[in-house]
């Protein structure tokens, strides 16, 4: 399933993890009067032309706290698609808020930020169960794996209707050619697939302001989830100039 025109969906993480550096620990770190407030960030970015805001509320709570996912999903004036690991008390949560898209990720406590897609093909009886319960309170449910036709086919094996296909792989060869060209066509070959089986196709991870030009070539593509670029950018310019940067190469 395509658009004529690709969303840009705006990551709000790396605005919390900005704001912990400093409050982490802090009785109240979230309540809006800690700097920077990602819900501020949020909204500056649904001004200046963002589809969506995407925001992880990880287990270990490094960055997103469950009151700023609370506060977005109040006051977000878009959608809020929130990302999140198969871990029980986060699905309630998820059932709790209804927002409008939910995103299935991976984690390990470990890593700095999500380093790969998730095995639904692994998991499958488990994400089949998320995917049914959040569908039954009227949310949308996205898969983020990487660019493999089995994984494509164990998401809509699940009930999927979207998956976000992570390009972290072809973000991490963008300096050398051929393996840029490699994970490309990877990408092209799982989006294909996702489209055959009728599911929406998203995409995410490291892409930035230079790469995006050849992402979006990837057919089919519904929305681009971009976090840390942005946010890197608007430190520079300001959060508008940095969200219209990044729609305009979209676009161009």
């Amino acid at each position: 399933m395509a658009r004529s025109e690709i969303l840009l969906g705006v990551n709000v993480d790396h605005a919390a993890t900005l704001r912990q550096a400093r409050y982490r620990g802090e009785p109240s770190p979230a309540a809006g009067d800690a700097e920077p407030d990602p819900l501020l960030f949020a909204l500056l970015a649904e001004q200046a032309g963002a589809d969506s805001i995407t925001a992880h509320l990880r287990e270990d709570r490094r960055h997103m706290q469950e009151r700023d996912i609370r506060r977005l999903r109040e006051a977000a004036r878009t959608r809020l698609n929130l990302e999140m690991a198969c871990e029980e008390s986060i699905v309630a949560l998820a059932e709790e808020l209804r927002p409008a898209n939910v995103c299935l990720v991976p984690e390990n406590r470990r890593e700095v930020t999500t380093e790969g897609g998730l095995d639904v093909a692994a998991n499958l009886s488990r994400v089949t169960e998320i995917v049914a319960r959040l569908g039954a309170v009227g949310v949308v449910v996205s898969v983020f794996i990487d660019p493999e036709p089995e994984q494509v086919a164990a998401a809509c094996a699940a009930g999927a209707p979207s998956v976000e296909l992570h390009t972290g792989a072809f973000a991490n060869a963008w300096r050398e050619p051929s393996a840029r060209g490699r994970e490309l066509l990877r990408l092209r070959r799982a989006a294909e697939t996702a489209s055959e089986l009728d599911l929406i196709v998203n995409a995410g991870h490291g892409i930035n302001y230079e790469n995006v030009r050849e992402i979006v070539r990837v057919p089919h593509l519904n929305e681009l989830n971009i976090g840390h670029s942005i946010v890197s950018r608007a430190l520079l310019t300001g959060v508008a100039e940095a969200v219209r940067e990044m729609k305009a190469r979209i676009r161009a």
